[in-house]
């Protein structure tokens, strides 16, 4: 695959399947912004590949993001940024549903809408979502995070159609758990609330992808790779799974 002459902007690029598929697109050759609200591990992986920057950004600003898409001026548009949080529905607090909504489907209509504009009067452009098999069905104690990650989905169709005559495809990635930070997170959140050790914790998780296994992030990174590159072009407005057989 050869990306030289496009560029990428990839939200939450400092840290798991984000980086991963940061440094992929630039070894395809495309020039690759990263973006996130913490400088360090945006610089770690800048520092990888000639192509990165790293831009410190929040993806619920809105005027930020204005400015980023406009100087960035992508041909590829990467909304990765993600958080997750987990409790009883019956204990869940307004505030942090809230929470869930803006980092997940905020943040991610802010990415597609002003990476969208930036790419008007292309004629090619990708804009891919990182979204989750929690956009696809249900998983107990995380109900904010599963309808923010249902609201991406309905999100990528609908601007699907929007750019369908437009050399524009947009489409999201639903992996199930994945082998990174974020789900070690969770693991430390199991153990913390039911005493279970790390690697039953894991397990658990594991249990949910009919390989056992936790997904790989390069699986996920090949995926944007795919969806980047030819024979790729009559796909849009598709929810992809990376989930072993899962979904």
């Amino acid at each position: 695959m050869n990306l030289s002459g496009k560029t990428a902007v990839v939200t939450g690029g400092g840290t798991g399947v984000g980086a991963v598929i940061a440094l992929d697109l630039a070894n395809a050759g495309a020039r690759v912004v990263i973006c996130g609200r913490r400088l360090a591990p945006l610089q770690d992986i800048a520092a990888q590949h000639v192509n990165i920057s790293a831009k410190v950004c929040d993806i619920c600003d809105e005027d930020a993001m204005a400015a980023l898409m406009e100087d960035a001026a992508p041909d590829i548009v990467i909304a990765n940024a993600g958080a997750s949080q987990s409790a009883p529905l019956v204990k869940t607090q307004l505030a942090d549903f809230k929470h869930m909504v803006d980092i997940n489907l905020t943040g991610s209509f802010l990415t597609f809408r002003e990476g969208l504009r930036a790419m008007q009067g292309k004629p090619w452009g990708r804009v891919i979502a990182i979204a989750s098999t929690a956009g696809l069905k249900g998983y107990p104690y995380v109900a904010p995070y599963a309808a923010a990650k249902h609201g991406v989905i309905g999100l990528v169709k609908s601007a699907a159609l929007e750019f369908a005559r437009k050399g524009i495809t947009v489409n999201a990635i639903c992996p199930g758990f994945l082998d990174t930070e974020m789900t070690e997170r969770s693991i430390d959140n199991i153990v913390e609330k039911t005493g279970r050790t790390r690697d039953e914790a894991r397990a658990s998780l594991e249990s949910t992808n009919p390989m056992h296994r936790l997904v790989p992030p390069q699986d996920v990174s090949k995926a944007v790779l795919w969806l980047c590159g030819d024979g790729s072009e009559m796909v849009t407005g598709q929810a992809i799974s990376v989930s072993g057989g899962e979904t």
